[in-house]
């Protein structure tokens, strides 16, 4: 079981968005591409930005997005 769920990731990730405004992610598919980019890019050598402590880059790249260290942004962004 992925902790933490999917829908604490959501709402961490579209915590900073004003009421009224669209949500940065919207769906479960946005989180997985999210942090499978995040993932990959810590296998090919980038700095993992919380503790490893001998984790998985996946389990790292959600610690990441969790903390708030990595941020989603939009296309147009």
């Amino acid at each position: 079981m992925l902790h933490p769920s999917y829908s604490d990731l959501m709402a961490v990730v579209n915590s900073e968005v004003e009421p009224g405004e669209q949500p940065v992610v919207q769906s479960r598919y946005s989180i997985v591409m999210a942090t499978s980019k995040r993932a990959r890019q810590i296998i090919a050598g980038d700095e993992p930005l919380v503790k490893d402590d001998g984790k998985k880059p996946l389990s790292i790249a959600v610690e990441e997005l969790y903390s708030g260290k990595v941020k989603i942004v939009g296309d147009d962004e």
